[in-house]
């Protein structure tokens, strides 16, 4: 049996879960979130914690144990805390201003980069004389977090 898999969620204060035809909604004071939870895993909600079983023992089922469990931690985690992820700019004359969903980056290309963020994330630019300009992105959903910073990042590789 998944170790991760096993072990509940527990449900923090302010953060409603229901379960519904196979998609789990998870609503708290940062946001909403929901996930489709596939027909070999069971969850059960009771006692202000969320437990994740599988139907059976195939290959299939106990690999999605564990990741459904991890999925739902960190809606739960997302939609009372939030996630932040910070980026540092290393190099020479990069520079970064964020204004409204709008990031605009200077990475040493001929014209400066502009990225319209989701609504979902907030961004934050800070560039103080004498350090490397750093942004700040926060937001309830941490798969889409991590893919706005994934994507920021591949836009300059790093130099060897």
């Amino acid at each position: 049996m998944s170790r991760i898999g096993k072990a509940p969620v527990t449900i923090s204060k302010g953060v409603d879960v229901a379960f519904n035809n196979g998609v789990l909604q998870v609503k708290g004071p940062k946001g909403e979130l929901s996930q489709e939870i596939d027909s070999a895993i069971t969850i059960t909600i009771d006692n202000g914690e969320v437990a994740v079983t599988r139907s059976d023992d195939h290959k299939n089922s106990r690999s999605k144990h564990g990741l459904y469990r991890a999925l739902i931690q960190n809606m739960v985690t997302g939609v009372s805390e939030g996630w932040k992820r910070e980026l540092e700019m290393i190099g020479v004359g990069y520079r970064c201003k964020a204004t409204g969903q709008l990031l605009e980056l200077t990475l040493g290309f001929s014209h400066p980069i502009v990225i319209q963020l989701p609504t979902e994330i907030k961004v934050t630019a800070k560039a103080e004389k004498g350090e490397n300009p750093t942004i700040t992105l926060e937001s309830h959903d941490k798969q889409l977090l991590g893919q706005v910073a994934a994507k920021i990042r591949s836009l300059r590789s790093p130099e060897p």
